[in-house]
C-alpha cells in the first residue's frame, strides 16, 4: 500500500513540474491560460498560444520521454547486472548512440536518397540505436554474463566502448563540414533546445515500447537479483530476459541521445533514488525510476533555459553537476558494503 502511494505521489509531482515547465520562461504564462489553450478555450493571447504549442509543449513532452526512458533504462540495467553502479554512460551505450547519430549526420546524407522515406526520416534515431545496441553487446560479451564477479570486468569494458566510441566520433566529425559541425555541437552537452512536435512524436515509439515492455520483466528481474542459476532454476529464461532487457534499454538510450544528446548520470543516480524510496522490487522501482527521471530532467531543463535567459545553459552539464556528488556517495556506500 505504501509503494502504491509513493508512485502515485511520484506521478502527481511529475504533472505538477510539467504544468510548472510550461508556464515558466521568458515568456511567462499564467496556468489559467494554460489551462484555456489546453482545453482550447478562448481567453490566451496569440503571441502566448504560439509559444505554447510551438515551443513549450513539444520540448516538455520530449523532456518526459527522455527522462522516463533513461530512468526506467538504468534501473533495468542495474537489475540484470545486479550492481548500482551500472547505466547507459557508465558502460558506453551512451557513446555508442551517439556515434550512431553523429555518423548518420555526416555521412547518412549519402544514403539518404537510397532509402525509403519511411526509413530516412528516421535515419538518424535508428542509427543511434544500434550503435547503443552495439556497444551493449560488446560490454557485455567482455563482462562474462554480468554477474557480481565481473563487475570489475564490466566497468573496465564500458571505460574502453566509451573510449573507443568517443575516438571515432571524433575521427567523423573531423570529417564534417560546417553546417554539420554546428548540429555535432548539440551533442557535445545535451540538449532539449531541438524539441518540435515532428521530433517530440517521431521520438515516443521508441521510448513508449521500452516503456510498456520493461515493467513486464519485473518478475525475472527480481529473481536475477539472486543470481543467474537461481533464477533460472524457479523457471525464467534468463539469457531471453536479458537480450530483451538490453534491447529496450538500448531503443530507449538511442532514441535519447538521438533527439537530446548525452545526458549523463540520469540512468545512474535516478533508480538508486527510487530505491532507497521503494526497495529493490522492479515492480515498483521501474515505474517510479521513469516517473522520477522525467520530473528530474525537466527541472534540470527548466533551470538550464531560465537561469542565464535568454541564453541557454547546457542540459547535460547540469545533470553531471547534479548527478556526480550522488555517483560519488554511491561508490563510498558501495565500498562500506564490500569492506
Amino acid at each position: 500500500m505504501r509503494s502504491s502511494g509513493v508512485i502515485t505521489g511520484l506521478f502527481v509531482l511529475m504533472t505538477a513540474v510539467a504544468f510548472f515547465a510550461l508556464s515558466i520562461g521568458s515568456v511567462p504564462i499564467a496556468p489559467s491560460e494554460i489551462l484555456a489553450m489546453i482545453a482550447r478555450h478562448p481567453g490566451a493571447s496569440a503571441e502566448h498560444e504560439a509559444v505554447f504549442f510551438a515551443i513549450r509543449a513539444p520540448r516538455v513532452l520530449l523532456g518526459l520521454l527522455v527522462g522516463a526512458g533513461l530512468g526506467m533504462s538504468g534501473a533495468a540495467m542495474q537489475g540484470i547486472f545486479r550492481n548500482p553502479l551500472v547505466d547507459p554512460g557508465l558502460l558506453g551505450v551512451s557513446s555508442g548512440a551517439a556515434l550512431g547519430a553523429v555518423s548518420a549526420i555526416v555521412l547518412g546524407a549519402r544514403a539518404a536518397g537510397a532509402l525509403p522515406p519511411s526509413v530516412a526520416g528516421h535515419l538518424v534515431a535508428l542509427a543511434a540505436f544500434g550503435g547503443a545496441l552495439g556497444a551493449m553487446t560488446l560490454v557485455q560479451r567482455f563482462a562474462g554474463g554480468g554477474g557480481r564477479a565481473a563487475v570489475t570486468t564490466l566497468l573496465l569494458a564500458g571505460i574502453a566502448i566509451n573510449a573507443l566510441a568517443g575516438a571515432l566520433t571524433g575521427v567523423v566529425t573531423f570529417l564534417a563540414n560546417d553546417a554539420q559541425l554546428r548540429t555535432l555541437t548539440f551533442w557535445s552537452f545535451g540538449s532539449l533546445g531541438a524539441a518540435t512536435w515532428k521530433t517530440s512524436l517521431a521520438t515516443a515509439p521508441f521510448v513508449v515500447l521500452p516503456l510498456v515492455v520493461l515493467p513486464r520483466l519485473a518478475r525475472p528481474l527480481d529473481a536475477l537479483l539472486l543470481g543467474d542459476d537461481e533464477a533460472g532454476h524457479v523457471g525464467f529464461s534468463v539469457e531471453r530476459t536479458k537480450r530483451v532487457v538490453l534491447a529496450m534499454s538500448a531503443l530507449a538510450v538511442g532514441a535519447a541521445v538521438a533527439v537530446a544528446g548525452i545526458i549523463a548520470f540520469v540512468g545512474l543516480v535516478v533508480p538508486h533514488l527510487a530505491r532507497l524510496a521503494l526497495g529493490a522490487r522492479h515492480r515498483t522501482l521501474l515505474p517510479a525510476s521513469a516517473a522520477l527521471g522525467a520530473t528530474l530532467l525537466l527541472v534540470a531543463d527548466v533551470v538550464a533555459r531560465t537561469a542565464a535567459s535568454p541564453a541557454e545553459l547546457p542540459l547535460g552539464m547540469l545533470t553531471a553537476i547534479m548527478g556526480t556528488p550522488l555517483f560519488l556517495a554511491l561508490l563510498a556506500r558501495e565500498r562500506r558494503r564490500l569492506a
